[in-house]
């Protein structure tokens, strides 16, 4: 008999049962994945009423890191979204930012999603499917049929084309892009991250240790927007140089754990629990 999956109030599908680890049943049961978007902030009062509320009905859990705001980010944040989670950075910059979001989120998968409006909520979705079809980690791409970026003047393209040229000669893998941060993963790919980046790098150190790994890793089409309001805090040339050292250092790294097949195993994808057939994608 087939079983309907939903993902909040939405269907996206039937599965047909099959035989699966006692890991797995114990994890999930037979449930449907709970999610949590994290989203770091700083001074981001007028971006956020163009981010919260298209964020899908169906997300369980959505915490807004704030790095110590001096404007109303955390109040129009409250009043937009009742049920936010607000959680103070520990230490600074992006990366910190992240990861004290990712330490705080309950759910099974974690989307990363900046405050500033460039990132659309509404492909949450793409990357959810992601996962549900089998990816350990969903890394958005800018350079990918359907996907593009009004924010990306032609260095900063040169740039990161140049950092994905890099990476695929020393790591191997087909990356389109690299320094773009709307990604989504299980929650159980963040301990074998070991993630101890403190600024914009953290994009490329999670994408790079990923591929290390050896996740499964997809990329989702996506549409990078300009920043609303406000001015971006990215700084091309120093950022873009703590990106290449970052490279280097993955490189000349010899105490990484691959991510064994073993575990693999005891952390058996979620999607095979959601083996869909005839379902349509997820939308708001």
């Amino acid at each position: 008999m087939a079983i309907r999956i939903n993902v909040g109030s939405r269907f996206i599908g039937w599965r047909v049962p099959r035989v699966h680890t006692q890991s797995v049943r114990s994890q999930l049961g037979w449930r449907e994945p709970a999610i949590t978007v994290v989203i770091p902030a700083l001074n981001e009062a007028k971006n956020l009423p163009i981010v919260l509320p298209r964020i899908p009905k169906w997300v369980r859990e959505v915490i807004l890191v704030d790095g110590c705001s001096t404007d109303d980010t955390v109040t129009v944040a409250r009043r937009l979204r009742p049920d936010i989670r607000v959680i103070e950075q520990e230490g600074k910059g992006k990366g910190a930012a992240l990861q004290t979001g990712f330490k705080a989120a309950t759910c099974d998968i974690i989307v990363m999603l900046d405050a500033d409006g460039s990132t659309d909520p509404a492909e949450i979705p793409a990357f959810v499917d992601a996962l549900l079809a089998g990816a350990d980690f969903a890394k958005g791409s800018r350079f990918l049929k359907g996907a593009g970026t009004a924010d990306m003047p032609l260095y900063r393209k040169l740039g990161n084309w140049g950092f994905v040229a890099i990476v695929r000669l020393l790591f191997g893998g087909h990356y389109s892009d690299l320094c773009y941060g709307y990604n989504a993963f299980w929650k159980h790919v963040i301990a074998q991250l070991n993630l101890d980046g403190n600024g914009f790098e953290i994009e490329t150190m999670m994408n790079v240790r990923a591929l290390k790994a050896g996740f499964k890793v997809t990329e989702v089409p996506s549409f990078e927007d300009k920043r609303r309001y406000g001015e971006s805090r990215l700084r091309t040339f120093p950022d873009g140089w703590r990106v290449l050292r970052t490279i280097v250092n993955e490189f000349t790294r010899h105490d990484w754990k691959p991510y064994t097949r073993a575990v693999h195993d005891r952390h058996t994808q979620q999607a095979s629990l959601f083996d869909y057939v005839a379902g349509e994608s997820l939308s708001d």
